[in-house]
């Protein structure tokens, strides 16, 4: 099977490891892929979101199996224009991807169909939503509205804390046209957990939990980023948890989902929050999570070609999963200045030493060559991802292995996993 991988950050690199495991692959190509992945796959000079390009790559290579990773082309038509061409695409259409592309989408049908989440409300004018804050109870949560590569989300603990992000995404439009609505609901207290699925439509499978930690440091303080590390799996949802996750938020959305005539093939990820009242839905993604994906990808021992192809074909019916029972932990090292202005251009060094530590796969992120030098070029550089017998082991040898990598100025949490350690 000739594969093409869309994408080039760490979630891309864990996809680009478990498809190189297929005894079904035959040639692997990522676009555009980056020094990580260049190891295990061709990589080629076209942007993830050039979807005409792609197409004319697609159709000139012959590639029998389009995965994409990130959301923005899954939003801007990639999957529609592949199966317009006749070829065959994981992920889903325009119109189903738009549960992640639009939060307002996404919060109207979790309304529409009693699904849990926090009570909200929806602002096209910058005044109008300055006056709602002045007056608001606190905590709330500021959100705009589109694609904001995980940055769109502000937790204000006070007033001034949401004025400042309603200008920020609406006035000073830092996330452009994402934010030209804007969501802000109830802060929803407990604990938080990622729930990924694969569905057809009409099949949905699940797959291991994870926990992954937004904010930027440790103890859940600092500005909210595109995720600081996971870990799988989690203790926080039981299996009667996960059930009732399935049954009450997963079935009736992909059922909901149908009748919007929008019908979801991909991954389906719940991001839930785990409250007193029970488990309720802070979003929805249409894609594997970043850096979740590290964390429960390296723990996948099926072909994970056949799972998608079952996807594409809508034969999901009667597959499982074969899972390594050991944790994995994913401790992200990111960039100085990260999630702000980010510094680039650091070279990066230790990497064979971290490799050698057990169990442990180095994912490229944000990483390129310059010459024969490895240098950080993108926010969150390096996902470190090591399994272990238990999350003690797994915690200890991923460390290890971020001691061991030389990146000046690098930002590490050092408390990935211990939420469940506490809590264990």
């Amino acid at each position: 099977m000739r594969v093409l991988l869309v994408g080039s950050g760490g979630r891309e690199h864990a996809l680009a490891w478990q498809i190189a495991k297929s005894p079904r692959l035959t040639k692997l190509f990522a676009a555009p892929g980056n020094p990580g992945i260049a190891t295990l796959a061709e990589c080629v000079d076209i942007a993830a979101d050039a979807v005409e390009t792609l197409l004319e790559f697609a159709k000139r290579e012959r590639i029998d199996l389009t995965v994409v990773g990130p959301e923005a082309p899954l939003v801007r038509g990639i999957t529609d224009a592949f199966l317009k061409a006749g070829l065959r695409i994981f992920g889903p259409t325009a119109e189903a991807a738009e549960l992640e592309g639009s939060k307002v989408f996404c919060k109207n049908l979790l309304r529409k169909v009693g699904i849990p989440t926090a009570a909200y409300r929806v602002f096209t004018q910058a005044r109008a939503a300055l006056d709602y804050v002045k007056a608001a109870d606190y905590p709330l949560v500021v959100k705009a509205d589109g694609l904001a590569a995980g940055k769109g989300v502000v937790v204000c603990a006070k007033e001034p804390e949401a004025t400042a992000a309603v200008e920020t995404i609406m006035i000073q439009k830092a996330y452009g046209k994402a934010g030209d609505r804007l969501v802000i609901e109830d802060c929803l207290a407990g604990q938080e957990a990622s729930i990924l699925a694969l569905t057809d439509g009409k099949t949905i499978l699940t797959l291991e939990t994870a926990q992954d930690h937004k904010r930027l440091k440790d103890n859940d303080r600092g500005p909210n980023t595109g995720g600081m590390g996971a870990y799988s799996p989690t203790p926080l949802v039981s299996r009667e948890m996960q059930e009732r996750i399935e049954r009450e938020i997963l079935v009736p959305v992909v059922h909901a989902m149908n009748r919007e005539h929008r019908r979801f093939k991909g991954v389906l990820y719940a991001g839930m929050m785990l409250t007193s009242g029970g488990p309720k839905v802070l979003e929805f993604n249409v894609r594997f999570g970043d850096p979740e994906a590290q964390a429960i990808l390296v723990r996948l021992r099926s072909d994970i070609l056949d799972l998608m192809e079952r996807v594409v074909e809508g034969t999901l019916d009667g597959a499982s999963i074969d899972w390594d029972p050991r944790p994995a932990v994913c401790v992200v090292m990111a960039a100085k200045g990260y999630p702000a202005k980010v510094e680039a251009g650091q070279p990066i060094e230790g990497l064979d030493e971290a490799g050698r530590i057990p169990d442990t796969v180095v994912f490229h992120a944000g990483t390129a060559r310059r010459g024969d030098t490895l240098v950080a070029a993108g926010g969150r550089v390096l996902g470190v991802t090591s399994l272990g017998k238990d999350l003690l082991e797994a915690r200890k040898r991923a460390y290890a292995a971020v001691q061991a990598i030389r990146l000046e100025g690098a930002q590490v949490r050092s408390d990935i996993g211990s939420k469940a350690l506490r809590d264990a």
